[in-house]
Protein backbone atom coordinates (compact mmCIF):
# COMPACT_ATOMS: atom_id res chain seq x y z
CA UNK A 1 0.00 0.00 0.00
CA UNK A 2 1.21 3.61 -0.86
CA UNK A 3 2.04 5.94 1.52
CA UNK A 4 -1.01 8.17 2.91
CA UNK A 5 2.14 11.24 3.19
CA UNK A 6 3.48 11.04 -0.36
CA UNK A 7 1.83 13.57 -2.69
CA UNK A 8 -0.19 10.81 -4.90
CA UNK A 9 -3.31 9.85 -3.60
CA UNK A 10 -4.11 6.62 -1.96
CA UNK A 11 -7.71 7.24 -3.52
CA UNK A 12 -5.89 6.43 -7.10
CA UNK A 13 -3.66 4.11 -6.09
CA UNK A 14 -6.20 1.96 -4.43
CA UNK A 15 -8.00 1.96 -7.94
CA UNK A 16 -5.70 1.14 -9.86
CA UNK A 17 -4.40 -2.38 -7.71
CA UNK A 18 -8.50 -3.12 -8.06
CA UNK A 19 -8.16 -2.73 -11.69
CA UNK A 20 -10.56 0.41 -11.94
CA UNK A 21 -8.83 3.85 -12.66
CA UNK A 22 -10.52 6.35 -10.56
CA UNK A 23 -10.06 9.98 -11.90
CA UNK A 24 -11.55 11.64 -8.87
CA UNK A 25 -9.32 14.67 -7.79
CA UNK A 26 -9.36 15.83 -4.42
CA UNK A 27 -8.43 18.50 -2.25
CA UNK A 28 -8.88 19.09 1.69
CA UNK A 29 -9.00 22.47 3.25
CA UNK A 30 -9.55 23.73 6.37
CA UNK A 31 -8.40 26.82 8.73
CA UNK A 32 -6.97 27.02 12.26
CA UNK A 33 -5.62 29.76 14.39
CA UNK A 34 -4.00 29.26 18.21
CA UNK A 35 -4.49 26.02 18.36
CA UNK A 36 -1.58 24.89 20.86
CA UNK A 37 -3.42 27.31 23.03
CA UNK A 38 -6.93 26.19 22.42
CA UNK A 39 -5.80 22.71 22.53
CA UNK A 40 -7.33 21.67 19.26
CA UNK A 41 -6.40 18.41 17.57
CA UNK A 42 -5.80 19.97 14.30
CA UNK A 43 -2.55 17.75 13.41
CA UNK A 44 -4.99 14.52 14.00
CA UNK A 45 -7.55 16.33 11.38
CA UNK A 46 -5.44 16.91 9.00
CA UNK A 47 -4.05 13.33 8.87
CA UNK A 48 -7.30 11.61 9.04
CA UNK A 49 -8.20 13.23 5.67
CA UNK A 50 -4.56 13.17 4.14
CA UNK A 51 -4.41 9.20 2.53
CA UNK A 52 -7.63 10.05 0.76
CA UNK A 53 -6.77 14.00 -0.54
CA UNK A 54 -4.44 14.96 -3.13
CA UNK A 55 -3.39 18.21 -1.39
CA UNK A 56 -4.92 19.82 1.68
CA UNK A 57 -5.25 23.16 2.17
CA UNK A 58 -4.67 24.79 5.41
CA UNK A 59 -5.23 28.18 6.22
CA UNK A 60 -3.19 29.77 9.33
CA UNK A 61 -4.32 32.85 10.98
CA UNK A 62 -2.07 35.00 12.83
CA UNK A 63 -1.66 33.31 16.23
CA UNK A 64 -0.61 34.06 19.52
CA UNK A 65 1.65 30.63 19.58
CA UNK A 66 3.53 28.17 17.39
CA UNK A 67 0.24 27.06 15.30
CA UNK A 68 2.60 27.81 11.96
CA UNK A 69 6.04 25.96 13.07
CA UNK A 70 3.03 22.97 14.40
CA UNK A 71 1.28 23.20 10.82
CA UNK A 72 4.70 23.47 9.09
CA UNK A 73 5.77 20.32 11.11
CA UNK A 74 3.53 17.42 10.04
CA UNK A 75 5.41 15.25 7.50
CA UNK A 76 3.58 15.16 4.22
CA UNK A 77 4.30 16.80 1.24
CA UNK A 78 0.58 16.96 0.32
CA UNK A 79 0.03 20.07 2.68
CA UNK A 80 -0.16 23.63 1.52
CA UNK A 81 0.06 26.35 4.16
CA UNK A 82 -2.18 30.19 3.02
CA UNK A 83 -1.00 32.54 6.05
CA UNK A 84 -3.92 34.80 6.86
CA UNK A 85 -4.88 37.31 9.51
CA UNK A 86 -8.61 37.34 10.99
CA UNK A 87 -10.01 40.47 10.53
CA UNK A 88 -10.95 40.50 14.57
CA UNK A 89 -13.52 43.67 13.86
CA UNK A 90 -15.88 40.77 12.57
CA UNK A 91 -17.83 40.30 15.40
CA UNK A 92 -21.12 39.36 14.46
CA UNK A 93 -22.51 35.72 14.75
CA UNK A 94 -19.02 33.88 13.81
CA UNK A 95 -18.66 35.51 10.32
CA UNK A 96 -15.03 35.60 10.55
CA UNK A 97 -15.06 31.44 10.90
CA UNK A 98 -17.00 31.44 7.50
CA UNK A 99 -14.49 34.14 5.47
CA UNK A 100 -11.24 32.15 6.66
CA UNK A 101 -12.57 29.02 5.22
CA UNK A 102 -13.38 30.79 2.19
CA UNK A 103 -9.76 31.52 1.82
CA UNK A 104 -8.46 28.06 2.05
CA UNK A 105 -11.57 27.00 -0.32
CA UNK A 106 -10.16 29.96 -3.00
CA UNK A 107 -7.31 28.61 -2.76
CA UNK A 108 -7.41 24.39 -3.72
CA UNK A 109 -6.36 23.37 -6.79
CA UNK A 110 -8.60 24.38 -9.73
CA UNK A 111 -8.58 21.20 -11.21
CA UNK A 112 -9.37 19.30 -7.90
CA UNK A 113 -13.27 17.90 -8.22
CA UNK A 114 -14.16 17.43 -4.94
CA UNK A 115 -13.03 19.89 -1.86
CA UNK A 116 -12.72 18.01 1.72
CA UNK A 117 -13.54 20.41 4.68
CA UNK A 118 -12.79 19.70 7.97
CA UNK A 119 -12.53 21.72 11.12
CA UNK A 120 -9.27 22.23 13.11
CA UNK A 121 -11.37 20.16 16.06
CA UNK A 122 -12.75 17.30 13.70
CA UNK A 123 -11.33 13.73 12.97
CA UNK A 124 -12.81 10.85 10.37
CA UNK A 125 -12.52 7.47 11.25
CA UNK A 126 -9.95 5.48 8.82
CA UNK A 127 -12.63 3.04 8.20
CA UNK A 128 -14.88 5.02 7.10
CA UNK A 129 -12.26 6.39 4.11
CA UNK A 130 -13.55 3.61 1.36
CA UNK A 131 -17.30 4.65 1.98
CA UNK A 132 -16.02 8.19 1.53
CA UNK A 133 -13.94 7.59 -1.78
CA UNK A 134 -16.73 5.53 -3.44
CA UNK A 135 -19.65 8.26 -3.00
CA UNK A 136 -17.31 10.73 -4.31
CA UNK A 137 -16.73 8.40 -7.74
CA UNK A 138 -20.04 7.22 -7.80
CA UNK A 139 -21.96 10.98 -7.47
CA UNK A 140 -19.04 12.50 -9.42
CA UNK A 141 -20.95 13.04 -12.42
CA UNK A 142 -24.37 13.60 -10.90
CA UNK A 143 -24.36 17.31 -11.26
CA UNK A 144 -27.16 17.84 -8.99
CA UNK A 145 -25.15 16.55 -6.07
CA UNK A 146 -23.48 19.67 -4.42
CA UNK A 147 -22.14 17.61 -1.64
CA UNK A 148 -22.05 14.95 0.79
CA UNK A 149 -23.45 14.72 3.95
CA UNK A 150 -21.32 13.27 7.17
CA UNK A 151 -23.59 11.90 10.25
CA UNK A 152 -21.86 13.56 13.25
CA UNK A 153 -20.40 12.55 16.94
CA UNK A 154 -19.93 15.22 19.70
CA UNK A 155 -17.97 14.55 22.37
CA UNK A 156 -18.48 16.07 25.51
CA UNK A 157 -16.16 16.54 28.81
CA UNK A 158 -14.14 13.34 28.06
CA UNK A 159 -13.47 10.76 25.35
CA UNK A 160 -15.81 8.72 27.24
CA UNK A 161 -19.42 10.51 26.44
CA UNK A 162 -21.43 11.86 23.32
CA UNK A 163 -23.98 14.78 23.45
CA UNK A 164 -27.08 13.82 21.97
CA UNK A 165 -29.07 16.79 22.77
CA UNK A 166 -31.20 18.70 19.65
CA UNK A 167 -28.58 21.66 19.80
CA UNK A 168 -26.11 19.64 18.69
CA UNK A 169 -26.78 18.92 14.67
CA UNK A 170 -26.88 15.80 14.03
CA UNK A 171 -25.56 16.04 10.06
CA UNK A 172 -23.43 18.41 8.60
CA UNK A 173 -21.89 18.99 4.67
CA UNK A 174 -18.25 18.10 4.42
CA UNK A 175 -17.12 17.19 1.26
CA UNK A 176 -18.36 19.91 -1.47
CA UNK A 177 -17.97 20.20 -5.31
CA UNK A 178 -14.98 22.31 -6.56
CA UNK A 179 -17.66 24.88 -7.63
CA UNK A 180 -16.88 28.31 -6.64
CA UNK A 181 -20.58 29.58 -6.12
CA UNK A 182 -20.83 27.54 -3.27
CA UNK A 183 -19.33 29.06 -0.16
CA UNK A 184 -19.27 29.16 3.43
CA UNK A 185 -22.49 29.95 5.93
CA UNK A 186 -22.67 31.91 8.52
CA UNK A 187 -19.97 30.61 11.40
CA UNK A 188 -18.78 28.04 8.79
CA UNK A 189 -21.06 25.35 10.30
CA UNK A 190 -22.03 24.75 6.37
CA UNK A 191 -22.20 25.86 2.63
CA UNK A 192 -24.78 27.57 0.59
CA UNK A 193 -24.46 28.54 -2.75
CA UNK A 194 -25.53 31.48 -5.31
CA UNK A 195 -28.31 33.65 -3.43
CA UNK A 196 -28.51 31.64 -0.01
CA UNK A 197 -29.53 29.22 -1.63
CA UNK A 198 -29.13 25.51 -0.11
CA UNK A 199 -27.05 22.89 -1.00
CA UNK A 200 -28.60 19.18 -2.73
CA UNK A 201 -26.57 16.62 -0.81
CA UNK A 202 -26.19 13.19 -0.85
CA UNK A 203 -26.04 11.57 2.29
CA UNK A 204 -22.34 9.10 2.83
CA UNK A 205 -22.46 6.21 4.99
CA UNK A 206 -19.19 8.28 7.33
CA UNK A 207 -19.27 9.85 10.65
CA UNK A 208 -17.30 12.66 11.96
CA UNK A 209 -16.04 12.65 14.99
CA UNK A 210 -16.34 16.49 17.08
CA UNK A 211 -13.73 16.77 19.71
CA UNK A 212 -14.83 20.33 19.99
CA UNK A 213 -16.19 19.78 23.70
CA UNK A 214 -13.39 17.83 25.32
CA UNK A 215 -10.34 19.17 26.51
CA UNK A 216 -8.73 20.05 29.64
CA UNK A 217 -11.12 22.53 31.48
CA UNK A 218 -8.28 25.19 31.70
CA UNK A 219 -8.35 25.38 28.08
CA UNK A 220 -12.08 24.95 26.92
CA UNK A 221 -12.33 28.23 29.32
CA UNK A 222 -10.13 30.54 27.39
CA UNK A 223 -11.52 28.89 24.42
CA UNK A 224 -14.68 29.91 25.76
CA UNK A 225 -13.61 33.57 26.90
CA UNK A 226 -11.66 34.12 23.68
CA UNK A 227 -14.39 32.12 21.45
CA UNK A 228 -17.42 34.49 22.40
CA UNK A 229 -15.88 37.33 20.91
CA UNK A 230 -16.19 36.31 17.46
CA UNK A 231 -19.82 35.77 18.11
CA UNK A 232 -20.46 39.26 20.01
CA UNK A 233 -19.51 43.38 21.09
CA UNK A 234 -17.74 43.76 24.13
CA UNK A 235 -20.38 44.92 26.06
CA UNK A 236 -22.07 41.10 25.66
CA UNK A 237 -19.08 39.39 26.86
CA UNK A 238 -18.76 41.46 29.96
CA UNK A 239 -22.12 40.71 31.09
CA UNK A 240 -22.36 36.90 30.17
CA UNK A 241 -18.97 35.66 30.55
CA UNK A 242 -17.84 34.84 33.77
CA UNK A 243 -14.30 34.72 33.95
CA UNK A 244 -12.79 31.40 35.72
CA UNK A 245 -9.76 28.86 35.36
CA UNK A 246 -12.04 25.92 34.39
CA UNK A 247 -14.41 25.24 32.12
CA UNK A 248 -17.95 23.80 34.31
CA UNK A 249 -19.26 21.21 32.23
CA UNK A 250 -21.52 20.25 34.09
CA UNK A 251 -23.31 23.59 33.59
CA UNK A 252 -23.90 23.71 29.72
CA UNK A 253 -25.05 19.86 28.79
CA UNK A 254 -28.27 18.12 29.05
CA UNK A 255 -28.32 14.74 27.65
CA UNK A 256 -25.47 12.46 27.04
CA UNK A 257 -24.65 8.45 26.50
CA UNK A 258 -21.84 6.47 26.91
CA UNK A 259 -19.46 6.35 23.58
CA UNK A 260 -19.08 2.31 23.21
CA UNK A 261 -17.19 2.66 19.75
CA UNK A 262 -13.47 3.15 19.09
CA UNK A 263 -12.07 6.39 18.19
CA UNK A 264 -9.94 7.31 14.75
CA UNK A 265 -6.37 5.92 15.04
CA UNK A 266 -4.88 9.54 14.93
CA UNK A 267 -6.55 10.34 17.84
CA UNK A 268 -5.16 7.54 20.37
CA UNK A 269 -2.18 9.38 21.24
CA UNK A 270 -3.85 12.66 21.96
CA UNK A 271 -6.20 10.27 24.02
CA UNK A 272 -3.78 8.23 25.76
CA UNK A 273 -2.33 11.75 26.88
CA UNK A 274 -4.92 13.59 28.35
CA UNK A 275 -4.68 14.49 31.73
CA UNK A 276 -8.23 15.64 33.05
CA UNK A 277 -11.20 13.52 34.49
CA UNK A 278 -14.97 14.11 33.55
CA UNK A 279 -17.24 12.12 34.83
CA UNK A 280 -20.92 12.34 35.34
CA UNK A 281 -23.88 10.27 35.99
CA UNK A 282 -25.82 10.06 32.93
CA UNK A 283 -28.45 8.98 34.76
CA UNK A 284 -29.29 12.61 35.71
CA UNK A 285 -28.90 14.20 32.12
CA UNK A 286 -32.67 14.34 31.30
CA UNK A 287 -34.22 15.19 28.06
CA UNK A 288 -35.51 18.32 27.48
CA UNK A 289 -39.18 18.83 26.79
CA UNK A 290 -38.39 20.20 23.39
CA UNK A 291 -35.93 17.13 23.18
CA UNK A 292 -38.63 14.62 23.67
CA UNK A 293 -41.38 16.49 21.78
CA UNK A 294 -38.37 16.57 18.58
CA UNK A 295 -38.20 12.19 19.60
CA UNK A 296 -42.09 11.66 19.66
CA UNK A 297 -42.62 13.52 16.68
CA UNK A 298 -39.85 11.55 14.58
CA UNK A 299 -40.68 7.91 15.87
CA UNK A 300 -44.73 8.57 15.11
CA UNK A 301 -43.65 10.27 11.56
CA UNK A 302 -40.51 9.68 10.56
CA UNK A 303 -39.88 13.19 9.92
CA UNK A 304 -36.91 15.03 11.37
CA UNK A 305 -37.86 18.84 12.30
CA UNK A 306 -34.15 19.86 13.39
CA UNK A 307 -33.33 22.87 11.39
CA UNK A 308 -31.53 21.20 8.23
CA UNK A 309 -29.25 23.83 6.31
CA UNK A 310 -28.70 21.31 3.24
CA UNK A 311 -31.54 19.66 0.77
CA UNK A 312 -31.02 15.26 0.82
CA UNK A 313 -32.06 13.97 -2.37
Amino acid sequence: MADPNTSESLFYLCNVETGYLCSVKVSGFTFIRNALEFDYPVVEAIQSILPICDEVVVAVGNSKDATLELIRAIPSDKIRILETVWDDALREGGRVLAVETDKAFAAIDPNSDWAFYIQGDEVVHEKDLPAIQQAMQEYLHQEAVDGLLFAYRHFYGSYDYEAVSSNFYKNEIRIIRNNKTIYSYRDAQGFRKNENEKLQVKRVDATMFHYGWVRDPRAMQRKQESFQKLWHDDEWVKNNVIPAEFFDYNRHIRELKKFEGTHPESMLDRIARSNWVYDTDIAFRRRSLKDHFKNQVFKLTGIDINYKNYKLI
